[in-house]
């Protein structure tokens, strides 16, 4: 939604509605294109549950293609969002290339890594990822004792060769599976170049598309430089009554 001239005040409960699948629009989560000083906008965003969350990647890349459908049109943006500033570029082929923040650590344990990149992902490897029970699996992970309190998000994936991946994740504020998420897409590829598996780039496969990651992996454990690119579409526009 645009409120650049900040009229829109949404209610917990509103964006839960406008959220749900069958009782409103529909949606994993909601985005207000705002303005702030210094950028060309800010990116607020908020999880399905109606609560703000934190850094969406595919939210940052589809806000970019909103913004310029909306009027501010150029073809390098630098905006704001709740993890801090972002870089994005509209390539001539159509596809949105969005910076990502550095990470400085990856947290290995026995079973999976941890990591944030705008927001906090666990990252497990699963051999068989298309019959596997990501709801349930992730579930267990988001609501486990070391996660319950701040929640989670979980990805599954499983290596294709050394420069694809395939993902599923399982998302905090949604608490199900969602098609395709843009952090979780990063800190999966991170993983994937952390385990030395791949280059500094990476294709990913999810049920809702195929996105590509970019890095430069300063060592063993941080990156920088990090950019997600993949398309974005507009679906539909319209008005709702609240």
């Amino acid at each position: 939604m645009d409120n650049r001239k900040g009229d829109i005040q949404l209610t917990q409960k509103q964006i839960e509605k406008l959220c749900h699948r069958r009782y409103g629009i529909g949606a994993d989560g909601l985005m207000l294109l705002e303005k702030a000083e210094g950028y060309d906008f800010k990116m607020v965003y908020f999880n399905a549950d109606g609560l703000e969350g934190s850094m969406c990647g595919n939210g940052g890349r589809c806000i970019v293609h909103y913004a310029h459908a909306s009027g501010i049109v150029k073809n390098e943006y630098h905006f704001v969002a709740t993890d801090g500033p972002h870089d994005a570029v509209i390539e001539i082929n159509g596809l949105i290339r969005l910076k990502m923040k550095d990470v400085p650590d990856i947290e290995s344990h026995t079973t999976f890594d941890f990591l944030d990149t705008g927001s906090p992902h666990v990252v497990k490897q699963i051999h068989e990822l298309s019959t596997y029970d990501v709801v349930t699996e992730g579930k267990a992970i988001r609501n486990s004792p070391k996660y319950k309190a701040d929640g989670v998000n979980v990805n599954f994936v499983q290596v294709i060769d050394d420069s694809r991946i395939y993902v599923r994740t399982y998302e905090r504020g949604v608490e199900d599976e969602t098609y395709s998420c843009g952090t979780g897409v990063t800190a999966s590829a991170l993983v994937h170049a952390h385990n030395e598996r791949g280059f500094n780039h990476v294709e990913v496969e999810t049920n809702g598309g195929k996105l590509y990651v970019e890095y430069d992996r300063t060592n063993d454990h941080s990156f920088e430089n990090i950019w997600l690119a993949g398309p974005a579409v507009k679906v539909f526009d319209g008005s709702v009554l609240l």
